[in-house]
């Protein structure tokens, strides 16, 4: 660790997530379809959620075992709606049709799988498509780092072609400025090397993605790649290799590769770097919170935060537009 990363993380221990959870409770709690969740860990989650303010939560799936889940483990769900569905698929086509009616501004992940829960956004006539390409963004709590860290996309999206990777980095960008992180963020579009080459088709579609963004095809971001991971967050790495960039070195956004990639990052840097992750879904109708058993409950409050407020800039957006 160099000795500017060894002074980020002065006092850096998961505070990040704490002043994201701070933020969305001054404002109203978003109603949230939560999907099937039928294990003690989704269900405990979405409770803490809906206590500390961030939620006000509708349970969709069978009833009977949502409440044998909450009699079995001492979880209150007194007062909460319940809308009945026989099983995980049709609880995810359940929420989504109650999208449809305005009986929620975002969706929660229970104890289904996500492909299962994605099956139903992401059908043609029936689903939450816009004209965006659904992806995925990863934000990481990282103990040694200043910056909150998007990594995008690690679950979604497997081998993203430079249309797709246009729409994973404006996906990005919006939530970064819409959820109050900050203007203009810093992108980095990672690769191994930091210089383009035949041979790595990575860093071609990196430099063509900076491009896209000089002539406005990509906005409200600072882009610049192809990056290796070490220039993209330590400016020694990026000096010692002659990068002059206003990304290079602090990064706020890393978007990598491919999902192995990307997926690799970021478990390496939740049990390496001890971070915490929160995970949302961009470009459906509304956020989709992702949620895993392995989260801390911080991760899943941070989760369901980073979601509210996206939610609430939304809705004020819509409202100013209707107005």
């Amino acid at each position: 660790m160099s000795a500017q990363t060894a002074k980020a993380a002065e006092g850096q221990s998961h505070t990040k997530y704490d002043r994201l959870i701070a933020a969305a409770k001054t404002i109203p709690p978003a109603a949230t379809l939560v999907v099937h969740p039928c294990d003690e860990s989704s269900l405990r989650g979405v409770i803490e959620a809906a206590l500390a303010g961030l939620i006000v939560p509708t349970l969709v799936g069978p009833a009977p075992k949502i409440k044998d889940t909450a009699n079995r483990h001492g979880i209150d769900i007194g007062g909460l709606e319940i809308v009945d569905a026989p099983h995980s698929e049709a609880a995810a086509a359940k929420a989504v049709e109650l999208i449809h009616e305005a009986k929620g501004e975002m969706l929660m992940k229970g104890s289904l799988h996500t492909d299962e829960l994605m099956r139903s956004v992401t059908a043609k006539t029936s689903g939450l498509r816009t004209d965006r390409r659904i992806s995925h963004v990863f934000v990481m709590d990282v103990p040694a780092y200043a910056e909150t860290l998007f990594i995008t996309d690690a679950a979604i999206n497997i081998f993203p072609d430079l249309d797709c990777k246009r729409d994973i980095i404006q996906n990005a960008i919006d939530l970064f400025i819409q959820a109050g992180f900050g203007p203009q963020p810093k992108v980095a579009i990672l690769s191994a090397v930091e210089t383009v080459t035949a041979k790595i088709p990575s860093t071609i579609e990196a430099a063509a993605l900076c491009k896209m963004a000089d002539r406005g095809q990509i906005t409200g971001g600072l882009l610049d790649g192809p990056l290796a991971f070490d220039n993209a967050i330590d400016r020694e790495a990026a000096k010692i290799k002659g990068i002059k960039s206003e990304v290079a070195g602090r990064a706020q956004i890393l978007v990598v590769p491919d999902l192995e990639a990307g997926n690799m990052l970021a478990k390496n840097l939740a049990y390496f770097a001890k971070a915490d992750s929160a995970g949302i879904v961009l470009g459906a109708r509304v956020p989709i919170v992702l949620t895993s058993r392995a989260d801390s409950l911080r991760a899943r409050l941070a989760s369901c935060a980073v979601a509210t407020l996206y939610a609430d800039a939304r809705r004020r957006r819509t409202t100013t537009v209707a107005a």
